[in-house]
């Protein structure tokens, strides 16, 4: 299959990119410079260099391809990036049974201890604009699927950092988001990568999918593993707003839990089950 891919130089794109190469699919990631031209042609995709904010030239590119995945994620502007991109798939595949992948989060669900796809959404201010967007693409009669993943980890990037790589206080202690109660649920990227590949490959539409590898470790447990002997400190809701700004802090303090089974009954098996259990190994071999 041709696929047309956005964000194949971000975290989550690039390893997607290296997924849909490594299954055979022809690859044209859509890019901003000369030199991420450069970086994709390196891993084996087509390089088209436009500007995704431009929905009309989108949606001609997207036509000229037989699915595409949209994982470009902006430091500012996603809200009004992610309209114009759905803008584009609408026009280029509304009706044709082309597969569309829009990336989503799981945050969106809000707080809950068994979440699920059929399950009410409770998005954060965060990101409450992803759901009106996603409910357009949704009933467009576009052939897409919005893939929610979990935190996700691995590569030496991600959100893990966040825990343990926090501050310290006086005494040594690291500093927990929040009390550290809360669960958070996991993805490994490369899991991730896969479960992107699989959803796209698809014979049909599937809505929402949750990519979670079904563990769901409280911060503090993720954060014990790594403090060492002098422990770790809890900090109020609020002291967690001030450090983080509140938008942010507030999704971090979501307690989430997810088995991952609609994902699981596509055929996505995730090597990677326990982000506790490869924090402590790493803990322990430092």
């Amino acid at each position: 299959m041709s696929i047309l891919l956005t964000g194949a130089t971000g975290y989550i794109g690039s390893a997607v990119l290296d997924e849909l190469v490594a299954a055979g699919h022809d690859v044209v990631a859509v890019v901003r410079s000369e030199a991420s031209a450069a970086a994709v042609a390196e891993r084996g995709a087509r390089a088209l260099q436009g500007d995704l904010a431009d929905a009309a030239w989108l949606a001609a590119a997207l036509a000229e391809a037989d699915g595409a995945i949209h994982a470009a994620a902006p430091d500012a502007g996603a809200d009004a990036l992610n309209a114009a991109v759905i803008d584009a798939a609408i026009t280029a595949y509304a009706g044709t049974g082309k597969r569309f992948v829009l990336t989503s989060g799981v945050w969106e669900f809000g707080a809950g201890g068994d979440l699920t796809e059929d399950g009410p959404l409770d998005a954060p201010d965060l990101v409450a604009w992803r759901v009106p967007l996603e409910e357009r693409l949704l009933g467009s009669g576009v052939s897409a699927t919005v893939l929610a993943p979990a935190v996700v980890y691995g590569r030496d990037r991600g959100l893990l950092g966040v825990i343990t790589d926090a501050p310290r206080t006086a005494s040594g202690a690291l500093t927990l988001v929040g009390d550290g109660s809360q669960r958070w649920t996991w993805v490994h990227v490369d899991d991730l990568a896969k479960l992107y590949r699989i959803v796209l490959e698809h014979p049909t539409a599937l809505g929402r999918v949750l990519a979670v590898d079904g563990s769901a470790p409280t911060v503090r447990e993720i954060a014990e593993a790594v403090a060492g002997p002098a422990g770790v400190a809890a900090e109020t809701p609020d002291d967690a707003r001030a450090r983080f700004g509140a938008a942010f802090a507030d999704a971090l303090l979501l307690d989430q839990a997810a088995s991952g089974a609609k994902a699981r009954s596509l055929g996505w098996t995730p090597e990677h089950t326990s982000v506790l259990d490869e924090v402590e190994r790493e803990a322990s071999a430092a």
